[in-house]
């Protein structure tokens, strides 16, 4: 079957893209509010884009209209921290995917423990194996077709990378088995690393 996006709902859109263009890492981001109150929030519309320099996206839906709190916070004070999401943390990541007011800290709503970071302000998950803190080198606004700005693509550059020891194999490689990194799928899915085969490149 083929479809023209001009033709079909958003929500039809949606769960096309979303079921097919899986599994998509999580990038769990914590931001920080002018006020100090922290933010954490897990994204799927993430990646890398770019490793000299080192850098990462994310995007951020607008609905009615209006920012989400992350957006408002890295477009105030241009730093963000990317945690990344393990099995034992699943419970925690999807307690803060919760719409909550700007005032609540998903820190706590989750039971989750705000650390230091060294280059930028946000807070890290210490409970996280793996931290990349980021300073947004560029942003911008996605518009449809009457000209509402519906979302919002982030590019930070990585300023310091963290990453426990426990799932650093020899020469930086990284211990698949002892990571258990989460993916996401569409809807309430999401996935583990399953089988695993290699392929010489072209």
């Amino acid at each position: 079957m083929t479809f023209n996006p001009e033709e079909l709902d958003n929500s039809v859109i949606y769960k096309l893209l979303t079921g097919t263009i899986i599994p998509r890492p999580i990038g769990w981001i914590s931001t920080i509010d002018g006020n100090g109150v922290n933010k954490l929030v897990p994204f799927s519309y993430f990646n890398m884009v770019s490793s000299d320099p080192p850098c990462v996206m994310f995007s951020t839906r607008r609905d009615n209209n209006s920012n989400k709190d992350t957006l408002n916070n890295v477009l105030q004070n241009g730093e963000f921290v990317v945690n990344l999401v393990t099995m034992d943390l699943v419970e925690q990541m999807n307690a803060t995917s919760a719409t909550v007011d700007s005032i609540v800290d998903e820190f706590e709503l989750a039971g989750l423990t705000p650390i230091d970071s060294v280059s930028v302000k946000p807070k890290r998950v210490k409970e996280s194996l793996v931290h990349f803190e980021c300073e947004k080198i560029h942003h911008y606004f996605i518009k449809d077709a009457k000209g509402n700005e519906t979302a919002c693509v982030i590019i930070g550059e990585i300023k310091t990378i963290h990453i426990d020891d426990s799932i650093l194999s020899e020469n930086n490689r990284i211990n698949l088995d002892k990571y258990k990194p989460v993916a996401r799928l569409a809807g309430p899915n999401y996935a583990t690393l399953g089988e695993i085969f290699s392929i010489k490149r072209a």
